[in-house]
């Protein structure tokens, strides 16, 4: 028998637990769709760089908010958008995953991976666009950020929250620079970001197997937008590796972070750009050019003791056109920075390698940025480089020179010498020390050229083995007092009788 009154009062005892859950999507619709860039009509109350999802798991960010429609960049393939298609406001900006789960990691700028090692272990996240830290979270830069390259530490020091800008024609080893830099932080308790924007596959795929073998991968992430990615991804990579470092600098950690580099930044943004119908300013590039990056490298900082003293220095490199600093964003870039690292084109192919060219390459930190002991060498360093180029470039015009003009010449040459490093063969702080005292001090007089290299590699071996006090008071003290300048000096003079005597390697 069916029992009415039973059956009646399950079901008000249903109509009474039930929660009914309501959600107001506002959506629009696709109205024009191509090279990834899409019109979408009626997303009245979307926000500028609010992420828009489209069907099949596309998503997009909120560009152009116009009078009838909203121009929206396609992230990634806009294949299988099509004209009527919904799109769906999501309330919230692209973010991408951060923490110790993206170290060692290769990914694209949205946090999907790229190295076949499984998804990224970690649920935080944070918007790749976020605030600079403001004057007064800041403190000053003040802390050297050593880079094992003898001619950048001594002449041109890079400080823990600085930015310094790598500029150059291409091909004249601005890569090499930043990698060498990532290399020498091993150790160092340093996390490293790279941000390769616009670089074919194969040219990422090298890089990472030479910080793998370098051992470098155990605290690096390389974040790709390669050549064959859409503009959008190109655009946005750089922001997701500031965000990525960020959320270490935070923590209280210090972060170098490169991006190479941000000439292609800014080719992809006109792109989107000129797409997108905004009007172009000099050289085709939008009006917003100068705070595209400006808003970027502005996060570098070093920050305060209240909020943990974290930094995040930034080296973005630049290439320019047949050596012309004077264009449009190169000169954006140095007004934005703390100085730049100039590469000569005609040093690098007459074997001045690093191919930096003293005069136009400045900190403007500067000794604030060195150790006691690096400040002691490098003080002469410049001005003797500087008059070495000038005295050089005369000569060349003179046959007739008196002895103390080729002395100086010699002098310089040497030094010159001294400063040539190999690639990817970064040096420790007490090597870089003792091999410019050596040329400043003029103890390579009567070296020959050729055997500077043989003389600094060999007289460094003597001194672990004969004074092994002077290499660990340097790494211990950073300082060159008047006693270990004595030993010094005392070392070289009994190195040179047996190195005299030796035949040429």
């Amino acid at each position: 028998m069916i029992n009415a009154d039973e059956i009646a009062g399950i079901l008000k005892q249903q109509i009474q637990s039930a929660r009914t859950q309501m959600r107001e999507d506002e959506v629009g619709t696709v109205i024009e769709v191509g090279d990834s860039i899409a019109r979408v009509y009626s997303l009245t109350s979307v926000e500028l760089g609010e992420l828009v999802q489209f069907p099949k798991g596309v998503f997009g960010i909120a560009f152009n908010l116009e009078e009838d429609n909203v121009g929206v960049v396609v992230m990634g393939s806009d294949v299988h958008i099509r004209e009527g298609d919904t799109v769906r406001r999501t309330g919230r900006i692209v973010s991408v995953p951060v923490g110790d789960a993206v170290v060692g990691r290769v990914l694209d700028p949205l946090g999907q991976p790229l190295d076949d090692k499984g998804p990224v272990a970690t649920t935080r996240t944070r918007p790749i666009e976020t605030q600079a830290p403001s004057v007064v979270q800041r403190q000053p830069v003040s802390q050297p950020l050593q880079t094992g390259i003898k001619a950048i530490d001594g002449l041109v020091p890079i400080g823990k929250g600085q930015r310094e800008l790598i500029i150059g024609d291409r091909q004249t080893g601005k890569t090499a620079l930043a990698i060498d830099a990532i290399i020498n932080q091993k150790g160092k308790n340093v996390i490293c970001i790279y941000v390769a924007i616009g670089q074919k596959t194969s040219t990422v795929a090298q890089l990472y197997k030479i910080l793998t073998d370098a051992g470098a991968m155990d605290f690096t992430t390389i974040v790709a937008a390669n050549a064959a990615d859409p503009a959008s991804l190109r655009y946005i990579a750089p922001y997701a590796g500031c965000a990525m470092g960020q959320e270490f600098m935070y923590q209280g950690k210090d972060v170098l972070i490169v991006y190479d580099d941000l000439s292609k930044h800014a080719q992809a943004y006109r792109e989107i750009s000129l797409v997108l119908r905004r009007p172009p300013g000099r050289e085709a590039y939008p009006g917003d050019i100068f705070y595209l990056h400006s808003r970027l490298l502005e996060r570098a900082a070093k920050l305060s003791e209240e909020l943990g003293a974290g930094s995040m220095t930034a080296l973005p490199l630049i290439e320019t056109q047949q050596g012309d600093v004077s264009a449009y964003i190169p000169t954006n870039l140095i007004s934005i920075t703390d100085g730049q690292i100039y590469l000569e084109t005609s040093l690098f192919y007459s074997g001045v390698r690093p191919a930096i060219d003293v005069g136009l390459s400045v900190s403007r930190v500067g000794g604030a940025a060195q150790t006691k002991a690096m400040k002691a060498v490098a003080g002469q360093l410049r001005l003797e480089l500087s008059q070495y180029r000038d005295l050089a470039a005369f000569s060349k015009l003179s046959s007739d020179l008196d002895k103390a003009t080729q002395a100086q010449l010699s002098r310089g040459e040497k030094i010159t010498e001294t400063l040539k490093q190999p690639q990817f063969e970064p040096l420790e702080l007490d090597r870089e020390v003792i091999q410019i005292y050596v040329a400043v001090r003029d103890f390579l007089a009567d070296v020959p050229t050729e055997r500077i290299r043989e003389f600094q590699r060999q007289f460094y071996e003597f001194l672990q083995t004969a004074y092994p006090d002077i290499p660990k008071t340097i790494v211990e003290r950073k300082e060159l007092p008047d006693e270990l300048r004595a030993n010094l000096d005392k070392a070289v003079g009994e190195f040179k009788q047996r190195f005299a005597q030796a035949p040429a390697a």
